[in-house]
């Protein structure tokens, strides 16, 4: 277990109510498709609990996680509703997948006997679903692999074959080329249900659309989409390529703040080089302010080089040195700072905000990342 900074001056604040709002919007703009929350990398490090707690009290129908370990901590922290497994585990742990009634994904023939014997072993009809790898070449099974996979399922009377699914590999993205192999994907799919449904086989729930999927094409949210960034307030691609969606886009609500206080301010010249390396020589005289979070914490050595930059009292000021492990430093010119004022480096300040969209630009990667990178030292509250 790693111990959260709790006696440091950061922390980042979530918002349960946000998550929730956000839930109810994309509901509502998916409807009739149902809406399962991803709540996977606890939570995109908003709290896994916290976050299923907040997306099932407003309305969405299931939940999903990588990990089975992921399932079961949302299990013992009282949550029951559905929660789906986005992999398939490996054969030895298909039974404590069922024990903790959480619904794995196979993909495999291997996959398919292992979750056969355990539920044979556990008894009552368990459920699974069957993915089908349509282009993301990532997990699944072939197209032309999987009706026969369906039906070994469909033949076991402890097994339910509930859901049938892919996953797209560029539903983000505006190009000609990604929008025809996104309908190339929900295409292969349809083909692989069609098969199905000539053996008798029709899967009670059919589910393609992640967040982008589900914005940007309607005819794949099918019986169920499953939104993981989205419920936190963050778009998968920015307004430009949102398109019809961009009006629900502007209405999500970050629901994550990174915040800290400065723990430290030197009265620095012009040409001296704060922290490692020296890399970066100050333009004039002025105050340099530390702050307690590092690379340990989520911020990548190479904010310095991409020009990032924090609130203090309202304005923006760059990194005034490499980020190291455990700080960073600040430039804060002749502007006054004094140790204990806030720094935010993600959220809203005065009439200014960053974003991680924002730190996703600056840094050349998406936003899922620079969440997802949030380290377990910050510790988290709630708003």
């Amino acid at each position: 277990m790693v111990a959260e900074g709790t006696w440091r001056p950061a922390r980042a604040v979530i918002d349960p109510a946000a998550i929730a709002r956000n839930v109810a919007r994309l509901r509502q703009a998916v409807a009739p498709a149902a809406l399962c929350a991803v709540v996977k990398a606890n939570g995109y490090s908003h709290g896994a609990l916290t976050a299923a707690t907040a997306a099932i009290e407003a309305g969405a129908a299931g939940l999903a996680v990588a990990l089975i370990d992921e399932g079961i901590e949302l299990r013992d922290g009282g949550i029951t509703a559905p929660i789906l497994l986005l992999s398939e585990p490996v054969a030895t742990s298909f039974d404590a997948c069922f024990g903790y009634a959480l619904t794995p994904t196979v993909a495999t023939a291997a996959g398919v006997e292992a979750a056969i014997a355990a539920s044979q072993a556990i008894g009552g009809r368990q459920r699974v679903h069957l993915k089908v790898d349509t282009g993301m070449h990532r997990v699944g099974a072939m197209p032309e692999e999987a009706p026969e996979l369906a039906a070994r399922i469909a033949s076991c009377s402890t097994l339910v074959l509930e859901g049938i699914y892919t996953h797209f590999a560029v539903a983000d993205g505006s190009s000609p080329e990604d929008v025809a192999f996104t309908a190339l994907q929900l295409d292969r799919l349809h083909g692989v249900l069609e098969a199905c449904s000539r053996q008798g086989i029709t899967p009670a729930v059919v589910h393609a659309a992640n967040t982008a999927g589900a914005l940007r094409f309607p005819e794949a949210r099918l019986d169920m989409v499953r939104c993981g960034i989205g419920i936190y307030g963050v778009s998968p691609m920015d307004r430009a390529e949102a398109g019809m969606a961009r009006t629900l886009v502007e209405s999500l609500e970050p629901a994550l703040s990174l915040t800290a206080e400065v723990t430290a301010v030197h009265a620095l010249r012009a040409g001296d080089r704060p922290s490692y390396g020296r890399r970066r020589p100050l333009p004039a005289d002025g105050w340099v302010a530390t702050v307690p979070l590092g690379y340990a914490d989520g911020l990548p050595r190479r904010l310095l080089d991409a020009g990032f930059e924090v609130l203090i009292g309202g304005q923006r000021r760059p990194l005034a040195g490499t980020v190291t492990m455990d700080q960073i430093v600040v430039d804060c010119g002749q502007h006054p700072v004094e140790v204990g004022d806030e720094v935010v480096l993600l959220g809203r300040q005065g009439d200014d905000c960053i974003d991680a969209y924002e730190w996703a630009d600056r840094l050349g990667t998406i936003a899922y990342e620079v969440l997802c990178g949030l380290g377990p030292r910050v510790p988290r509250a709630l708003r």
